[in-house]
């Protein structure tokens, strides 16, 4: 057994590319991180301060940074032609596809073939797994068999708008192809007849917490910028930017606070009526309100037994 585990670390070393440092140390990225390796050739759990000082370390300190912002950057571009159901050129997919973070946040997100009136040709709908140029693109469809899509231009719809996604959802389970980007389990909300008639969703309505603080650092933490008292998402849906307002509160910072409604706002500021929100719109916003709701402080229940 310590043959096989000094083996695989053997080979963890050799897959890092080396470069040549002061006193015949080397450093290398691994995972995103600086790594040293000493004279003898093993593999140090740090690197030493007097290492990380030198231009070299400097260099690819600097290259690990723009690895993590390069990596935030293609996952936030992807997820935006989810929310926003962007038509992407099949090319565009092909020209990023050669590097693995791209590759990475792509493979297994659920697409749609358009045809050349832009019309969604549901039927070749799949799961993305790989790309290759003169094929075009590799999709495992609702039937669990291989498609390859050469279409111009191909959707990454938002998961309320995909046909038979509890199909695709069963396959990704049974194959095991996990998601960089939550498409496939993605918590959708779909309108009822009673809510279409208003203009206010009042299901997250009362949700307690000790300070304002606490709610407002939390919406930063899940992406949501607050405004004005309110926590906001802005969603363009077929070109129509509509923003989602689920109120958290505008008093002291360290003042208590409680959830309020949820509304849809124009650009000009006037709620809409919900049956006139789109369904990404309308899913996303409930989203984002569950979400904050969610971390609520709750009052201990007594037990019966007390």
């Amino acid at each position: 057994m310590a043959t096989t585990e000094s083996s695989v670390k053997n080979k963890a070393v050799e897959d890092i590319s080396w470069l040549d440092a002061e006193k015949e140390y080397a450093l290398g990225v691994d995972g995103g991180k600086l790594v040293c390796r000493n004279p003898k050739g093993k593999k140090l759990s740090t690197v030493p301060k007097w290492l990380k000082e030198t231009e070299l370390a400097e260099q690819l300190l600097a290259l690990c940074e723009w690895l993590v912002d390069h990596e935030m950057e293609c996952r936030h571009r992807i997820e935006t032609w989810m929310l926003r159901s962007l038509p992407v050129p099949r090319e565009a997919i092909e020209a990023v596809w050669a590097d693995p973070v791209w590759s990475d946040a792509l493979r297994n997100m659920v697409v749609t073939p358009l045809d050349t009136k832009g019309k969604a040709q549901v039927e070749q709908t799949g799961l993305l797994r790989d790309v290759v140029k003169k094929k075009g693109i590799g999709v495992v469809d609702r039937d669990g068999e291989t498609q390859w899509i050469k279409a111009t231009q191909i959707l990454i719809p938002h998961p309320i708008l995909i046909d038979g996604l509890e199909d695709l959802r069963e396959i990704a389970v049974d194959l095991k192809f996990s998601q960089s980007i939550n498409q496939l389990f993605r918590t959708v909300f779909s309108m009822t007849e009673e809510q279409q008639e208003l203009t206010r969703i009042s299901d997250f309505e009362g949700g307690r917490f000790a300070q304002l603080n606490f709610v407002t650092s939390l919406c930063k933490r899940l992406g949501y910028r607050v405004r004005g008292g309110y926590a906001c998402n802005k969603i363009w849906e077929n070109s129509v930017p509509l923003e989602a307002r689920y109120w958290v509160g505008d008093e002291y910072p360290e003042s208590e606070t409680s959830t309020d409604e949820l509304i849809f706002v124009n650009e000009e500021q006037v709620p809409q009526k919900i049956q006139d929100v789109g369904l990404v719109t309308f899913s996303e916003g409930m989203l984002m309100a569950s979400q904050v709701y969610a971390k609520r402080q709750v009052e201990k229940e007594e037990s019966d037994d007390s």
